[in-house]
């Protein structure tokens, strides 16, 4: 298969954009995920994927929870800023610890989760999480298409068929 033509196919997949949080000894870490997903209701549970070689999965496997901050529209930069290769991602970025896990207040939702299961997925891994908290703010969520940040643009109503 075309690796190229294949990452073209996904630029066209519309996805919520979260920075996915774990604390090492009270050292925050995180990275911008837009491989985010509900998985079911009861119990609540969610799927993330993290890079196999990132530092964050290790934590994660280590203190078997991880937080999810949602991102708002403001948060953008703050998206590009976790997706990259740095050691200082939390500089210049409000966040607090709640429920022992990094969280950023601007974030239009959060979720407390314990790791449940993992499934390996090539260059990533896939972490079943159940959601032991969450919170929502009334901000506008971040997406991400086409290699680019946007928000949801809502229709005209459809008329329903008689």
């Amino acid at each position: 298969m075309d690796t190229h033509q294949f990452k073209e196919a996904m630029a066209r997949v519309t996805g919520p954009v979260a920075i996915v949080t774990a604390n090492d000894h009270g050292v925050p870490h995180g990275t911008t995920v837009s491989s985010l997903a509900s998985l079911s209701l009861a119990p609540a549970m969610i799927t993330i994927a993290l890079d196999n070689a990132s530092v964050l999965l290790g934590v994660v496997r280590r203190t078997g929870s991880f937080g999810v901050n949602v991102l708002s529209a403001e948060q953008h930069e703050t998206a590009t800023r976790f997706a990259g290769r740095r050691d200082d991602r939390f500089a210049d970025t409000a966040w607090e610890f709640a429920d022992g896990l990094p969280y950023l207040p601007a974030s239009c939702a959060w979720l407390h989760c314990q790791v449940a299961a993992e499934v390996p997925g090539g260059d990533h891994t896939l972490i079943l999480g159940e959601v032991r908290d969450c919170t929502t703010s009334e901000n506008t969520p971040l997406i991400y298409s086409h290699r680019a940040f946007g928000i949801r643009a809502a229709l005209s109503p459809v008329a329903k068929a008689s």
